[in-house]
């Protein structure tokens, strides 16, 4: 960072293959700026760091300006970034990240995202900052007056060397090709299974479940059958998965209805007077699910007829290695933020929404509608309040960023448009945003999911979250949840109970749970804090 000069002094040119020039950004000074497009993860600069000792730098160094711009380093040391790296500003919402290369005494800064060309590129300083915020946003974390003094690390004095190097080991991944597809087994996560798909080959392994069957005495009576269903709101998408009329061959040639599943409380249906009048219906097994294979559907259509649904998705879905290094560097982000939640005095759950990963396989960009990334920590302790979760949070966080932006004006739930929203993500919880009015949902394609809050978006997160969470984040469409500690006892994404799992549930997302993590001393809760 450098202190806002006019604009015009002119900026130096700079030799730099990366795509990356220094110009005069207003009200901070020199900067960083893209001088063409950029991808994401692309390594933008590595800089070498000036290290002084620290007796040195006790003496001396400490009370110049270096001491806001200087790095802890092993034994004590202090380190000061050359070339691109002292000119990098801050952002609360920062488009390239750092990691500290003990190894090498140099720091790397790769972007998480792809940028545009004179798009500025900033890093995230911490929050608590030795300077005014440009930008003048406030963020989720403690206020800087409440924190001690910083320490020109962005609050991270507290982490050893040696954790510093065992946390480069956790979220590394081996550069290369962003396009290269990973082996399962090379992911630094394990996905959870939802589904075990239950061998039903034979007519004794179906699954069955009971429902209302009519026999109609004519053919000619299914259309209006049909149409009655429709008024009466009876055809239930619980029975989608089965055809709704069944005719039987010569010679009975018979024609039979599915109405409605069978209820112990709910007495049969009461059906409209046709002429022939029509019998009594009666309870029947149907299969409870589609049919996954076709043998398995001969099978279940000899007890009803079955549609046939193979798992267009019986594969996971494979991650590039670019997508890969975005992730861990968006779980670095969270494990060092949830550090710093802890130094303030909360819990050290942490939950981030990055702005997607953008591959270059993608023909289209999925319409997340989410341009700026948005991290939370728990504020249980701060605010006195019991349902200040982390994820809650996070969402909150999302739910105040659609609103405030004009992008989403035309878009944003009904929910919004009835009351004022928080001033900040910390404000009362307000549950409203997190459901859908379901008297209204736009069945239109080009529609779906555009009044969900995390729609095609991953939400990293330090612990597994609890079930309110769990169900928040169903409510919200979130696509995955990744986390770095399971919690047996209280889960909701596969500890205590998996609601993406859950027979009923309108909305499935993917789970991964980090694989070797380390330092759980640092960050654990206790098993019985639900997260």
């Amino acid at each position: 960072m450098s202190d806002a000069l006019p604009l015009r002094h002119k900026a130096p040119d700079h030799l730099n293959s990366t795509g990356c020039s220094i110009r005069y950004s207003e009200g901070k000074g020199r900067g960083v700026f893209a001088s063409r497009k950029i991808d994401a993860q692309t390594v933008v600069e590595i800089s070498p760091v000036l290290l002084f000792t620290k007796d040195e730098y006790d003496a001396h160094g400490r009370h110049t300006a270096l001491d806001h711009y200087t790095f802890k380093w092993p034994n004590g040391r202090m380190a000061l970034a050359l070339g691109l790296g002292s000119l990098f500003n801050h952002s609360d919402h920062p488009n390239v990240t750092y990691t500290l290369d003990t190894h090498t005494d140099s720091i790397r800064y790769t972007t998480t995202r792809p940028i545009q060309p004179d798009e500025e590129l900033c890093i995230f300083y911490g929050h608590k900052l030795w300077f005014e915020n440009a930008e003048g946003v406030s963020t989720l974390l403690t206020p800087a007056s409440d924190l001690a003094e910083d320490d020109g690390m962005g609050g991270l004095s507290g982490i050893s060397a040696e954790e510093e190097e065992n946390e480069e080991d956790m979220f590394a991944f081996p550069d290369g090709d962003p396009s290269d597809a990973i082996d399962e087994a090379d992911l630094p996560f394990e996905r959870l299974k939802l589904f075990e798909d239950p061998e039903e080959e034979a007519v004794e392994q179906v699954r069955t479940t009971k429902v209302w069957i009519v026999d109609l005495p004519e053919p000619r009576q299914t259309n209006t059958m049909l149409k009655w269903l429709k008024e009466t709101s009876l055809d239930s998408p619980l029975l989608s998965h089965l055809k709704r009329v069944r005719k039987t061959p010569s010679p009975s040639s018979a024609t039979s209805l599915l109405l409605l599943p069978y209820h112990d409380s709910c007495p049969p249906p009461s059906l409209p007077s046709l002429d022939p009048p029509l019998p009594q219906p009666y309870l029947a097994d149907v299969p409870k699910t589609a049919a996954l294979t076709l043998s398995s559907c001969k099978v279940k259509s000899s007890l009803w007829p079955t549609v046939y649904a193979p798992r267009r998705k019986g594969e996971a879905e494979v991650w590039e290695r670019g997508r890969v290094r975005w992730a861990c560097e968006a779980m670095r982000r969270v494990a060092r933020t949830a550090k710093e939640a802890k130094d303030s005095g909360e819990l050290p759950i942490v939950a981030y929404v990055p702005i997607p990963y953008s591959s270059a396989r993608e023909e289209s960009t999925p319409d997340h509608g989410l341009t700026r990334e948005c991290i939370a920590h728990d504020t249980r302790k701060s605010l006195g309040h019991p349902l200040k979760h982390a994820v809650i949070n996070a969402i909150r966080a999302v739910a105040d960023y659609r609103a405030s932006t004009s992008s989403e004006v035309s878009t944003t739930p009904a929910e919004f448009a009835q009351g004022e929203l928080p001033a900040t993500a910390t404000d009362a919880l307000t549950p409203d945003p997190l459901a859908i009015d379901q008297t209204d949902v736009e069945t239109d394609k080009s529609r779906n999911g555009i009044r969900y809050l995390l729609t095609s978006l991953t939400l990293f997160t330090t612990h597994e979250p609890c079930i309110m969470c769990s169900m928040a984040l169903l409510h919200s469409r979130v696509k995955e949840v990744l986390y770095l500690y399971p919690m047996e006892k209280t889960g909701g994404c596969g500890g205590a109970t998996c609601l993406p799992r859950l027979e009923g549930v309108n909305h499935r997302f993917g789970i991964g749970v980090w694989k070797n993590f380390g330092g759980k001393d640092g960050m654990g809760i206790g098993g019985d804090v639900d997260a």
